[in-house]
């Protein structure tokens, strides 16, 4: 089994998933539009060349997303995506790009059970937590 993370967005899903190539270090592996797909009758004509279905690569996980119509649309919330990362350089790199534009909910910082540990909101309205664990003695 498999378990991939599938994101809506309210026609910012391009957008979103180069975003997330870039400070995630992915790759978009798939953007496909409304337009030209059995979904065209399904969506108005402004909506043709929004993303019907997207993916981003990130290591050996998938990220996938679409735009949903307004109409359809519900803001997210409730779910974290967690982040795990080994080196705490990494992991600051990776929060301080997910913060650009967006909402940190708790800075960056060193908990009980973490070198570093945050949570945000990116500037798409998916929250992530950032984590990188204190070795193992």
């Amino acid at each position: 089994m498999q378990l991939n993370p599938y994101l809506s967005f309210d026609g910012q899903c391009e957008a979103a998933f180069k975003f997330y190539e870039q400070c995630l270090k992915g790759k978009i592996t798939a953007l496909m539009p409304y337009e030209g797909s059995p979904m065209a009758e399904e969506v108005p004509e402004e909506w043709l060349g929004k993303v019907m279905h997207g993916e981003v690569r990130l290591g050996d996980r998938i990220l996938m997303g679409s735009d949903c119509t307004p109409e359809a649309y519900e803001k997210p919330q409730g779910v974290s995506l967690m982040l795990g990362f080994d080196q705490p350089a990494e992991a600051e790199r990776t929060f301080n790009a997910l913060a650009e534009k967006g909402t940190v909910k708790m800075p960056l910082e060193e908990t009980f059970w973490a070198v570093r540990f945050g949570m945000v909101t990116d500037q798409f309205g998916i929250s992530w937590m950032v984590n990188c664990d204190k070795p193992t003695p």
